[in-house]
């Protein structure tokens, strides 16, 4: 995944999923505190950054932080 790819957002049980395409205008890290396998202890210490892209959607106003394992690379030749 990289600046310039065309994405959509993977449906997860805790999710809509995006019909729209996006495309990754920058990579940052993040801290994600994830409930489901850390539990509602807050201890940041356990937690590593994780890759994000920062992604720009037609129905929004601006950009949007996404983890990437949330993203799904739209290949152009389908």
């Amino acid at each position: 995944m990289k600046i310039g790819d065309l994405v959509k957002h993977r449906a997860s049980r805790t999710t809509r999923p995006m019909v729209s395409a996006g495309i990754i205008v920058d990579m940052i890290e993040k801290k994600v505190w994830r409930t489901d396998r850390l539990g509602k202890r807050d201890d940041w210490n356990e937690v590593y950054p994780e890759p994000h892209a920062v992604v720009l959607f037609p129905h929004n106003d601006g950009t949007i932080n996404i983890p990437t394992i949330e993203l799904e690379v739209i290949n152009e030749s389908q």
